[in-house]
């Protein structure tokens, strides 16, 4: 499974509409989306699925994840891209996804995406649940794939294996701490833990709030490379509350997006954190242009600008 940061060929971004959840806030989010189209579509190809039926817009986690296969030994030949669909529950059956499940086929169908079909809809994986290093290594959360309604009922163990199989890993790295308040992904690694190139780890720093978050970070101080190299520790500030009535949303600098010279990092509306997080990303992709986006309506339908998007190789 590719690493973010390698060359992308497209991203897809599924719409808003007035029959979505978004429909309460849609000139707001419709403005997010908008400014996301343009930094997208400035650096390469952009899908855009409109008049495909969706239940929710959550690219990230409906969308085919793309893998490789091994190389070739024949010089003129290419691996080949692998676009494996998996099952989109509505994060454990939380919401309707019956239509979001169909959005692959039908991209696929049209000859809109390019690779070979893989099938493997009778597993729940979402997108926004495992990171690649492009190495070997995917990281992912135990609270969110041991979660009860997604794969049940199957073991930790015989998860992995299936992760092994079908992305190309040579391990996985679980994290046993870290969730946000207000997430409903059971604690998506993208909302946490990202990697980046050189084998540096950004992740959300914790909060009052948040003290699972400080057992996060001790994990991340213990982990190690496969060889044997602590990692490069970048820590991004949590945003301060925001809030939906009394109800703290999920907000995140850890959701940015890697694009093809570029990194689209969130933004809430307070300016000295926004920079703060953009300077400390731009540390570690000190070769592409950081570019923030407004996603203070995202946030409340609990996403941020990772969610929204799915890239193909």
């Amino acid at each position: 499974m590719p690493a973010e940061w390698e060359y992308q060929s497209a991203m897809q971004l599924t719409m808003p509409h007035e029959h979505t959840d978004w429909a309460p806030i849609l000139p707001e989010v419709m403005k997010v989306y908008e400014e996301m189209k343009r930094e997208i579509s400035k650096r390469e190809r952009l899908i855009i699925v409109d008049d495909i039926p969706h239940n929710d817009t959550w690219a990230r986690d409906h969308g085919f994840i793309t893998v490789f296969e091994e190389e070739s030994t024949a010089k003129s030949q290419k691996p080949k891209a692998l676009l494996l669909d998996f099952c989109f529950n509505g994060w454990g059956e939380k919401f309707p996804a019956e239509l979001d499940n169909e959005i692959n086929r039908h991209l696929y169908e049209r000859g809109i995406v390019s690779g070979t079909y893989e099938p493997h809809l009778d597993f729940v994986l979402e997108g926004g649940s495992i990171e690649s290093d492009g190495k070997g290594t995917i990281f992912t959360t135990q609270c969110c794939l041991m979660a009860p309604h997604r794969n049940e009922p199957l073991t930790k163990e015989e998860i992995e294996e299936r992760l092994k199989e079908w992305l190309g890993a040579k391990r996985i790295v679980w994290l046993q701490h870290g969730s946000l308040i207000g997430d409903d992904t059971d604690g998506h690694i993208d909302t946490l833990m990202r990697i980046c190139p050189d084998d540096t780890l950004l992740y959300t720093g914790a909060d009052e709030e948040h003290p699972d978050l400080l057992k996060m970070e001790q994990e991340l101080q213990a982990l190690r490379t496969m060889e044997g190299k602590p990692y490069r520790l970048l820590k991004l500030p949590l945003p301060r509350p925001i809030y939906d009535e009394d109800y703290r949303l999920p907000a995140t600098y850890a959701n940015y997006l890697v694009i093809n010279g570029a990194v689209l990092v969130p933004t809430y509306g307070q300016p000295d954190l926004d920079t703060e997080a953009m300077r400390i990303i731009g540390e570690a992709f000190p070769d592409r242009e950081i570019v923030g986006i407004d996603c203070l309506a995202v946030i409340w339908q609990h996403g941020s600008l990772h969610c929204c998007t799915m890239q193909y190789y």
